[in-house]
């Protein structure tokens, strides 16, 4: 299960209405992938597309695809305001296989991290 934060939440809220997209929701997606794992993205978006996993927190609407929710399975969507770092972040999860110590690693070393 993929979870939403209450910060989350109402921060998409906020920022959605802003936009004067208040009914809308954000799409979270697989961007792309390197040695480390998945890279993802995140869109405000009017409806989910056909065969999206929707998830809902206070009102707030999350898409994905089946893949992505797979990958961020166990992972919590959360929103840090930090001094200069704010934004949408994924907190735990599965350790990724890089610098695991397993020999099926990906071999990337001390880059990952």
């Amino acid at each position: 299960m993929v979870t939403i934060t209450d910060v989350a939440a109402d921060k998409a809220k906020e920022i959605l209405s802003e936009e004067g997209k208040a009914d809308w929701g954000l799409r979270f997606y697989t961007a792309g992938s390197s040695c480390c794992g998945p890279s993802y993205g995140i869109d405000i978006v009017e409806e989910p597309v056909n065969g999206d996993k929707v998830i809902e927190k206070n009102g707030l609407k999350v898409y994905m695809d089946s893949d992505t929710f797979d990958k961020l399975e166990g992972m919590n969507i959360d929103y840090v305001e930090e001094g200069e770092k704010e934004g949408f972040v994924l907190t735990g999860g599965k350790p990724s296989s890089c610098g695991s110590g397993s020999d099926s690693g990906c071999g990337c070393g001390s880059s990952c991290g």
